[in-house]
C-alpha cells in the first residue's frame, strides 16, 4: 500500500506542476492548481466544459474517464492535438504535462468552442478515432468489464460451451497493471499468431482497487490459473496467466471436505448449483443415434462411447444432471443408468496435494483448511505437504528451500509461517469433467480477475441454421 501511495503522490505532484504553468498561461492564478478537485474545477472552466462536470469526479470509475477527457481537451486548448500527445498523456502524463507547461512556445488558444476547426485528412480522422476507441476499450476492459468465452464444458449446465459473457472487474476491485508493456486488448499472444503480445522487462507491484464486494462462496469467478503446467509450461506474469472460470466453494479460513460427492464447508453442506452435472454410465441396447442424442440435448462434449462389452449392449459415459439421468433411464432403448464411481475408488494420484496425508479422490476429499492472510501454521512434514508449494510459489517469498519437513526462506529456517495473502478453492459445476482446485490447489487472491456477470450471446456450434443461437440465454445473469 505504501508503494501505491508513493506512485499516486508522484502522479499528483507532476500533474500539479503542469497545471500551475498551464493555468498561468490561461490567465488563472497558479496557486489554484494546488488544491485537488478545486484544480479540476478550474480545468473544467479553462476547457469550457459545463460546471456540473465537477460532480463526475466524485463517481467511482466514471471519475477516471472524466479526468482523461478533460486532460485530452486541455491538450487541444494548448495546440497539442496530435495522436502522439494523447499517448504521451496516457503513459507518462505526470512528466508530459509539466513538459508542455514549461515550453515557451506553447500558448493558450482558448476554450474548445473558441478554437478554429482544424481540417484533417480522412486518414488522420480515422487514425485518431481508432486510437481513441482502443484507449477507451482498454480502460473499460481494465476497470469495468472484460469479455470472456466459455471454451470447455466444466461449468455445465450453469454455463455452456459457446456462451459469451462479461466479467465484472468492479465487483472485487480491478487489479493495477503488473505488465504495462503489452499490445492493447491482447492477453498472451498477438491475435491469430504465436507471437508474444508483451515483454516482461518492466514488472510493477500489483494492487487491487476497492471493489463493491468480496469473493463469496458459490460466486462464479474468473481467475488466472496458478500452476505453470496449465499455462503452456511458461512462467507468465500473474496478470497474463491463462483465464479459468469456476465456482468458488471455499473462502479463506474455511475448512473444506467432500463426502460422497457433497461439498461440506465448516461442517455444513454447501448448496449445490441447480443444474450440476456428474458422470453416469449409460448402457443401451445399441449405439444411440446422433439424432436421439441431439433430441436429448446431449452434445459431443457431454458423452464418450466406451464400447460394447457384449452383444446387445453399448456403454457410454455421460455428464448429466440428476434430472437428465432420470429422463434417460425411462427411454425404451436404455438398459441402465448408473452413477460412475470410478473417480471414487481409492486414492487418486492426480489429486492435490500428492501426499501420504491426502489419500483422497474427486468425490471424497479433505478436510483441508484454506489459507487466510494472517493465518499461522507450524512447520512440519504434514503442513508442508499441504501448503509448502503454495508458500514457495505464490505467497511473495524469494529464496525458498523446501524439504519434506523444513522450510527455509532467505537462509532462515522457520518453525512457523504466516500467510501473506488470501486463497480460494474453486470447482466446476460439471464435477466429474472439471480440472479444478481438487487437482492443482488453491487460487491466490492476486490471481482473481473478476466475477462472471451476465451472458450477452450464446452460440451452439452443434446447432442448425435456425437454432444455432441460444436466444433464451441472452442477457442471462450468472448465479
Amino acid at each position: 500500500m505504501t508503494a501505491i501511495l508513493i506512485i499516486l503522490l508522484i502522479f499528483r505532484i507532476g500533474v500539479t506542476i503542469g497545471y500551475w504553468k498551464l493555468f498561468e498561461k490561461a490567465n488563472v492564478e497558479g496557486w489554484k492548481s494546488l488544491i485537488p478537485i478545486y484544480s479540476e474545477y478550474w480545468l473544467i472552466k479553462i476547457v469550457g466544459k459545463p460546471t456540473f462536470w465537477v460532480f463526475y469526479l466524485f463517481i467511482p470509475i466514471l471519475n477516471i474517464f472524466t479526468f482523461y477527457v478533460l486532460i485530452f481537451d486541455l491538450l487541444r486548448c494548448f495546440g497539442k492535438n496530435s495522436l502522439m500527445s494523447q499517448f504521451l498523456i496516457l503513459f507518462i502524463g505526470p512528466f508530459y504535462i509539466p513538459y508542455i507547461g514549461f515550453q515557451k512556445s506553447v500558448t493558450y488558444l482558448g476554450k474548445l468552442d473558441e478554437l478554429k476547426e482544424e481540417k484533417k485528412s480522412a486518414v488522420s480522422e480515422w487514425t485518431e478515432a481508432i486510437a481513441f476507441a482502443v484507449v477507451a476499450a482498454t480502460l473499460i476492459r481494465w476497470l469495468l468489464m472484460e469479455a470472456y468465452t466459455i471454451p470447455t464444458p466444466s461449468m455445465e449446465n450453469s454455463l455452456l460451451v459457446g456462451d459469451f459473457l462479461f466479467v465484472s472487474k468492479f465487483h472485487y476491485g480491478t487489479r493495477t497493471p503488473k505488465t504495462p508493456l503489452q499490445v492493447p486488448l491482447t492477453h498472451q499472444k498477438i491475435w491469430f499468431t504465436d507471437l508474444p503480445s508483451y515483454t516482461d522487462w518492466v514488472q510493477l507491484p500489483q494492487y487491487r482497487l476497492p471493489g463493491i464486494s468480496k469473493v463469496k462462496r458459490s460466486d462464479v469467478v474468473v481467475f488466472n490459473v496458478p500452476p505453470k503446467e496449465l499455462n503452456e509450461g511458461k512462467d507468465y506474469p500473474v496478470d497474463l496467466k491463462t483465464n479459468y472460470i469456476k465456482r468458488c466453494v471455499a473462502t479463506p479460513g474455511d475448512v473444506l471436505k467432500i463426502v460422497n460427492q457433497q461439498v461440506i464447508v465448516n461442517g455444513e453442506p454447501l448448496p449445490n448449483p441447480p443444474e450440476m452435472e456428474y458422470s453416469y454410465l449409460v448402457t443401451s441396447k445399441d449405439a444411440i443415434s446422433d439424432r436421439n442424442l441431439d433430441h436429448l440435448g446431449i452434445d459431443p462434449e457431454d458423452y464418450t462411447f466406451l464400447g460394447r462389452p457384449e452383444e446387445g449392449k453399448a456403454v457410454y459415459q455421460m455428464f448429466l444432471t440428476n434430472q437428465k439421468a432420470e429422463e434417460i433411464s425411462q427411454l425404451s432403448y436404455v438398459l441402465s443408468v448408473a452413477k460412475d464411481y470410478r473417480m471414487s475408488s481409492g486414492a487418486d494420484p492426480r489429486i492435490f496435494p500428492t501426499s501420504k496425508y491426502s489419500q483422497w479422490n474427486a468425490d471424497d476429499y479433505g478436510p483441508l483448511t484454506i489459507p487466510k492472510e494472517g493465518m499461522t501454521i507450524s512447520i512440519n512434514d504434514s503442513t508442508l505437504a499441504f501448503y509448502g508449494n503454495t508458500i514457495k510459489l505464490y505467497d511473495f517469498n524469494d529464496n525458498v528451500v523446501l524439504t519434506d519437513s523444513t522450510l527455509t526462506i532467505d537462509g532462515k529456517v522457520l518453525t512457523e509461517y504466516t500467510f501473506k495473502q488470501n486463497y480460494y478453492f474453486m470447482m466446476g459445476d460439471n464435477r466429474h469433467n472439471s480440472l479444478d482446485s481438487r487437482f492443482w490447489g488453491f487460487v491466490p487472491e492476486d490471481h482473481i480477475v473478476g466475477k462472471a456477470f451476465f451472458i450477452w450471446l450464446s452460440i451452439d456450434k452443434y446447432g442448425g441454421f435456425f437454432d444455432r443461437i441460444r436466444w433464451s440465454r441472452f442477457f442471462k445473469v450468472i448465479n
